[in-house]
């Protein structure tokens, strides 16, 4: 029984801590150890899923209510599910850490870590749910929440850059809903698990192609896939720090995956048309990203543009959609979150230090002399960004490119390889501006800033997953096996007696 309970407590202990957090709103020190120990625990417990469903090669399936399926809400961990949510709550948790030590104003609001707790509940539960509509109930809540967080930030654009994000969001919320209701319609259900199996047997119903159609644009806007990534800059560049390097990091491996779902277990026989359009959007992505880090004027929103051509990459994986591909991507997209959260967190670090708080290269050039560990770590992040060895970014790159060389898909290979050289140009060139450049002479250092302790933890991680990247190449490995079979999915969800009445 408890390890049935095990699938909903990622979910359950976050959304718990938010409301006690909410009544130690008048104690900041205890409210702040309060929401790390909860992030912390609800972790342990993500850990402890992944461990026990890797190890059994079986799913744990959690019914609320005891409502059977298909008919109450699922919650389902997978090999998929279980490593997106691990891979969400460590840097998560790397968030909360860095909140504590943040000398922004909005991060002592009372509010500010129960919002946190929220989005956190959110994300783990659009991973987790077995359920498309609950999906898009608990993506509307990280829309909420990242909304608001963005909305009190420090930086006078947050409520600017947080309405755009809300209101692109609700043409998000509108294609998501009618791709829901056209499957609804068509078969009765939006248990993903019975969705599937009836999709399966009967991939001719007339609002199918809409629902894809929908559903695609749903989660490229949530990823910000070029070219539906106009609110991301703006909404991550504005967002405080700690918030930022969680937004950029795992909020948008949503879309992801959602693209894992579709080509895997609901779509599977239209998976190839969707894969072609993403193989497409990623190529461009990248090339598109990397050049628009390279001109702009702010290192976190270089990093902000980084994020639209490093999703590139995960989408190629998806694109190419062969097995080693499909591991690539997920090694890909657990890697990238940790690597960009490290580095948005190490430009907000060296921008704490400026008079008035800003990442603009006119404003922090040079200021890195006088931070020399920053330095460090971020040229470590750098390279791991950049795919240089001995980095899990690294590990990454020489796996998507290993797919690719498998696939033959040399064309599309040897395009996003040369594209793959602009990442270097940027970090560079951010590189030299703080830390080579001498200070601008009007400029003023605080004599202090926020702490280091989260980017160095996931630096840290990052050097590991490089020089000992093995476990998670089999994590991948074994994530692959389990999602290109979906029965496995829809057997531990179903269970095999109703499958066989064709219910």
């Amino acid at each position: 029984m408890f390890l049935t309970h095990l699938a909903v407590l990622p979910i359950l202990v976050p959304v718990t801590g938010a409301a006690v957090g909410v009544l130690l709103r008048n104690y900041r020190n205890v409210q702040g150890a309060w929401t790390f120990g909860t992030m912390l625990t609800a972790f342990f417990f993500s850990v402890a899923l992944l461990y026990q469903v890797w190890t059994t090669g079986e799913a744990l399936v959690f019914q609320v209510g005891g409502w059977e399926a298909p008919f109450g809400i699922t919650i389902v961990a997978d090999m998929l599910s279980a490593t997106m949510v691990v891979m969400s709550q460590v840097v998560l948790a790397g968030g909360i850490l860095y909140g504590l030590g943040c000398t922004d104003k909005c991060a002592r609001y009372p509010m500010f870590n129960p919002i946190f707790l929220t989005l956190a509940t959110a994300l783990t539960g659009a991973m987790l749910t077995g359920d498309i509509f609950n999906m898009f109930v608990f993506v509307e809540l990280l829309v909420l929440s990242g909304a608001v967080l963005t909305a009190i930030s420090d930086d006078r654009f947050g409520p600017e850059a947080a309405y755009k994000y809300f209101y692109i969001s609700l043409f998000a919320a509108i294609f998501m809903l009618i791709g829901i209701g056209s499957l609804y319609i068509s078969y009765g259900t939006l248990n993903m698990a019975q969705l599937a199996s009836l999709i399966e047997a009967n991939p001719n119903m007339p609002l199918l192609p809409v629902a894809i159609a929908t559903l695609t644009a749903t989660f490229m806007i949530k990823s910000a896939v070029v070219p539906f990534h106009f609110w991301q800059p703006d909404f991550h560049t504005a967002a405080p720090t700690p918030v930022h390097a969680v937004l950029s990091s795992v909020v948008v491996k949503v879309g992801i995956y959602g693209f894992f779902r579709m080509t895997t277990l609901l779509f599977v026989a239209q998976a190839p048309t969707i894969q072609s359009i993403l193989l497409v959007m990623g190529a461009f992505g990248i090339v598109f990203g990397g050049l628009g880090a390279v001109g702009t004027y702010d290192a976190k929103r270089m990093l902000a543009y980084s994020t639209l051509g490093q999703l590139g990459f995960i989408l190629v994986g998806i694109g190419w959609g062969t097995p080693l591909s499909l591991a690539a991507a997920v090694i890909y997209a657990f890697n990238h979150s940790l690597i960009k959260s490290a580095m948005l967190m190490l430009a907000g670090s060296v921008a704490s230090r400026a008079a008035v708080k800003t990442a603009a290269f006119t404003t922090i050039q040079g200021m890195g002399k006088e931070m020399p560990f920053a330095g460090i770590l971020f040229l470590l992040g750098g390279l791991a960004l950049a795919g240089i060895p001995p980095t899990n970014g690294f590990v990454s790159k020489l796996t998507l490119f290993r797919s690719g060389i498998e696939a033959e898909m040399f064309g599309s290979l040897a395009f996003i390889g040369f594209a793959s050289l602009i990442t270097v140009v940027y970090v560079g060139r951010a590189f030299q501006r703080i830390w080579w450049e001498p200070k601008m002479p009007d400029i003023k250092m605080k004599p202090a800033g926020d702490r280091l302790v989260a980017p160095t933890i996931l630096i840290t991680l990052c050097l590991l997953l490089g020089l000992w990247g093995e476990p998670l190449i089999q994590l991948a490995d074994m994530t692959t096996l389990w999602i290109l079979e979906p029965s496995n999915y829809i057997e531990a969800v179903l269970g095999s007696e109703l499958i066989a009445s064709g219910q």
